[in-house]
């Protein structure tokens, strides 16, 4: 099955919900990057957050997830556009822990929990959107339910989930947001905490083959599905022409002292690790065009 996403609403438009499957996007990053296991969980759940908030979206608009917890992983980067298109990386993919106490990944270990999530979005203004809130779990599924409470001022419940399997790949993952608009009764709130009280892990429910629009229902009984996209992929938007024009970007003198020391230079792309190389023919015609 393609990963897809689907954006819904409930209990009279009081309710907005986005669910996401990401297997393949996150098996692609995984298998880009090389990531550990704990490393993949973490990558996985972070682009399936971004995948869903760029759902949120419109036009050309985009945005971009920055965890910075102090841990061993370093930082977890995620790009994601209205479009369906979407990126990332960490900087430690290598990284790795023992099981936590519940015999799960160690997630919250490898992010750390001494730092900040970062939500940066580009709407087509003067200035882009900042907003950030401190890492309170390093889970990163209540973190994000942090940041939409306290910095968007929408009261949510994230869940965020990769199984890997034995072989290191990709099994399942995916996750849901749900997102309290203003005028829901406090009944209806009541109900939703316990239907998502007794939802089982989504990692579960998914790798049992549950679809997206059956984990929806059962947490909203009313759920009315507004849109089906099957549009979410990997997509990084580096190229030759843009690397060259980042070389040229660093000036003639330290383009000349590259050539002079290492008669090369090779680029690599942090989101998709394509490398670019130049040899000193390259670097020659790139230095004769800063004369």
């Amino acid at each position: 099955m393609r990963d897809y996403l689907i954006r819904a609403t409930a209990c009279g438009g009081q309710v907005r919900a986005f669910a996401v499957r990401t297997k393949a996007l996150v098996e692609e990053l995984r298998t880009r990057h090389s990531t550990s296991p704990t490393a993949t969980a973490a990558l996985g759940r972070t682009v399936t957050a971004a995948a869903m908030m760029g759902a949120m979206l419109k036009g050309e608009e985009k945005l971009t997830v920055q965890i910075k917890g102090g841990g061993p992983i370093g930082q977890v980067v995620a790009d994601a556009n209205a479009a369906g298109e979407v990126r990332g990386y960490v900087d430690n993919p290598e990284v790795e822990l023992p099981l936590n106490t519940a015999g799960k990944l160690d997630v919250a270990g490898v992010v750390g929990t001494d730092g900040f999530l970062y939500v940066t979005k580009d709407l087509g203004l003067k200035e882009p959107y900042r907003g950030s809130v401190p890492i309170i779990s390093g889970e990163l599924g209540e973190d994000f339910t942090y940041y939409f409470a306290q910095s968007e001022q929408t009261p949510s419940a994230v869940a965020l989930g990769v199984l890997v399997d034995v072989d290191y790949t990709v099994k399942t993952a995916g996750g849901f947001i749900i997102q309290l608009l203003p005028g829901l009764k406090d009944e209806e709130i009541a109900a939703l905490e316990r239907q998502l009280g007794a939802l089982p892990p989504i990692t579960r429910l998914l790798d049992e083959g549950a679809s997206l629009e059956h984990i929806l229902q059962t947490l909203l009984p009313d759920v009315q599905i507004l849109e089906t996209r099957d549009d979410i992929r990997f997509q990084c938007k580096c190229s030759r022409e843009r690397v060259e024009q980042t070389m040229i970007s660093l000036g003639r003198e330290e383009l000349e002292q590259v050539l002079a020391e290492q008669g090369h230079a090779e680029v690599v792309c942090h989101f998709c690790n394509e490398k670019y190389l130049f040899n000193g023919d390259d670097l020659s015609v790139l230095i004769k065009a800063l004369s």
